[in-house]
């Protein structure tokens, strides 16, 4: 067998959000590395095209939606001793400031991060990580490396879940548990492509990309896998930007 440090043979990894984007990549890649995948997502139809695309055997679907607290439970009573977790399911709405208001702001709050820090802890007071497991956190460069109009509720709940993921990092190291996040620039997903992007404007973007395109979420997806591989065994509360250079 040749040597892969990367390897995730063998490896349980729950992978929420599992449906589309970044998490169907995930989900993906982690199988094709040998991973056992357990996917998660609201959308049914979708995650089915989702584990129809898994390599291997093993793996596992369950729908739920993880802001509803009986399916969260229902999830974690579910699930075996897992490896890795990535959370990953995040949600974006554009309003300015003098429009934000209480519904959208509560939903993005609720998906990007009370979702995730419950996930976790649920998982936590339950014993479902095994010795070593890593814990993946999605976030992005918005709210935490820049800011962009119109993005204030949305950058607030990734600022809010890289704070998090580096408290956890500190707090669970004891337990050899280690928990990092990826922080995308712009990525070719259907999240974007639901926004108000003219063509003009998705062009004015890019040329802010010294990489002059937006990243795949296969490029995110191999992000993770590094921070869920033992390849990563020394790295904890990092904060892995993925974003073509749009931060320099």
């Amino acid at each position: 067998m040749s040597y892969n440090p990367f390897s995730l043979d063998g490896k349980i990894t729950l992978i929420t959000g599992a449906s589309s984007g970044i998490g169907q990549a995930t989900a993906i890649e982690c199988s094709k590395m040998g991973a056992k995948v357990i996917i998660t997502a609201r959308n049914e139809e979708r995650l089915n095209e989702t584990f129809a695309q898994l390599e291997g055997d093993g793996h596992q679907k369950i729908i739920a939606d993880l802001t509803i607290p009986e399916d969260l439970d229902r999830l974690i009573e579910s699930i075996p001793q897992l490896d890795g977790l990535v959370n990953n399911a995040g949600v974006i709405k554009t309003l300015p400031l003098k429009f934000i208001n209480e519904h959208d702001l509560i939903n993005i709050l609720n998906i990007n991060t009370f979702t995730p820090v419950f996930l976790t802890q649920r998982c936590i007071k339950k014993k479902k990580f095994s010795k070593k497991a890593s814990i993946v956190f999605s976030s992005s460069v918005g709210g935490v490396y820049k800011v962009s109009l119109g993005n204030s509720m949305y950058e607030m709940s990734k600022n809010a879940i890289d704070a998090f993921m580096r408290s956890a990092a500190l707090e669970l190291a004891h337990n050899g548990i280690r928990c990092n996040s990826v922080n995308p620039g712009m990525i070719e997903t259907p999240l974007i492509h639901r926004g108000t992007y003219s063509e003009e404007d998705r062009r004015k973007d890019i040329e802010k990309y010294p990489l002059k395109k937006y990243g795949q979420p296969q490029e995110v997806a191999f992000g993770i896998i590094y921070l869920l591989s033992d390849a990563s065994a020394w790295v904890t509360g990092t904060s892995l930007k993925i974003d073509g250079g749009v931060t320099l």
